[in-house]
């Protein structure tokens, strides 16, 4: 597999895993790193990150939040928006409530 491959690779199974959320829940860039790595030994948060900036608009971007709960930070009032839509669970502050919001992603089977 060429490094192309590889790439394009992680990063589907990145998106997966992001449409794996259902509404209402929200999983965390290391989570999805954990599932990915998983799979194909290699990759981390950021990178998670990364792909979701270059090819997230294709999936629920918003139900993918940092390790703390905290909203993304370009797009926050869309996230707030959605989240409140959806019936995800908020805390006062107006991060995600990860203790009763946070989802396991999965992938399929190979």
């Amino acid at each position: 597999m060429t490094t192309e491959e590889e790439r394009e690779l992680y990063a589907e199974l990145v998106l997966q895993c992001a449409e794996s959320v259902p509404r209402g829940r929200v999983t965390t860039y290391g989570a999805i790193a954990d599932v990915v790595g998983e799979r194909l030994g290699r990759g981390g948060p950021r990178l998670v990150g990364n792909v979701m900036a270059q090819h997230g608009g294709a999936v629920a971007w918003w139900r993918v939040v940092r390790a703390n709960g905290s909203l993304p930070p370009s797009h926050d009032d869309e996230a707030r928006q959605a989240y409140l839509e959806e019936g995800t669970p908020l805390r006062p502050s107006g991060s995600v409530d990860l203790g009763r919001a946070f989802w396991r992603p999965t992938l399929q089977a190979q």
